[in-house]
């Protein structure tokens, strides 16, 4: 094994993909990825973000390049993997970053919003992970990085499909990285705490639960999207090479209380 340093961290010359890469805390991931040296195709279902994200490559002389497609088609995986192959000719990191969540009491969750939250978190995720296996087992090495969340540990009386998918990721998670171990792919999951986000503002405004949270953060504070994208590259990088099967809660501590 070669001397460490700090190019353990560094991504020239690999190539990611990254689902729902544009917009949210998916955003972050490919600035990420981006600002070391990987080159990166971001699946969306909009074109919402793109602009910034082509304006932050080329401030950073990096490589990004999208496809418009919803994950949850049956021809996705194919057409994934197919984009990625003609755009940048391999494939080394696969991010299951896309999500969906749905919100009702027990009572009022319909049939179509368990589908859609499954199909988002969890089929999508295994499908894509499948394709992405398949290209990376003949070159001997690849990174899959799936996105779990406190949900992943915890109940979520309203948010039904959302809490079983997120259960789900890490089982796949571990399943996968037993599976691809052998061909030298590691799998592991991040688990992303309470962030600072526009979608969550409502929830830092109402002063109740706000309080609730923070009480339970020992960090004392609720994460800037910034504190995730080093996790992500760490995930990414040959520095975790001998982590396989793993959830890394990137919480400020907030599953220990």
């Amino acid at each position: 094994m070669k001397t460490f340093d700090s190019s353990w961290f560094r991504l020239d010359d690999k190539v990611a993909i990254v689902t729902g890469g544009a917009s949210g805390l998916g955003a972050f991931y490919t600035q990420a990825l981006l600002k070391s040296g990987a080159k990166v195709l971001v699946v969306s279902r909009s074109q919402k973000g793109w602009s910034e994200l082509k304006t932050f490559a080329t401030d950073n002389q990096a490589d990004v390049a999208f496809i418009q497609y919803d994950i949850t088609e049956t021809d996705a995986p194919q057409r994934i993997m197919d984009a990625v192959q003609s755009t940048f000719g391999q494939l080394d990191i696969l991010i299951n970053n896309a999500g969906l969540q749905r919100r009702a009491t027990w009572d009022k969750f319909t049939d179509e919003d368990w589908r859609a939250v499954i199909d988002v978190n969890l089929n999508a995720l295994y499908y894509l992970s499948h394709a992405a296996a398949k290209q990376m087992a003949p070159q001997h090495h690849g990174k899959i990085i799936n996105v779990a969340s406190m949900q992943s540990y915890r109940a979520g009386k309203f948010i039904f499909p959302y809490t079983a998918s997120k259960h789900g990721v890490v089982g796949l998670t571990k399943a996968y990285a037993d599976a691809l171990a052998p061909d030298n792919i590691q799998v592991n999951a991040i688990a992303p705490g309470y962030i600072d986000t526009p979608m969550t503002k409502a929830l830092q405004n109402d002063l109740e639960r706000n309080a609730e949270i923070l009480a339970h953060i020992p960090a004392g504070h609720w994460a800037d999207p910034r504190e995730l994208m080093g996790t992500i590259v760490f995930l990414a990088s040959e520095a975790s090479n001998y982590i396989t099967g793993a959830t890394i809660p990137v919480d400020g501590g907030y599953l220990l209380r």
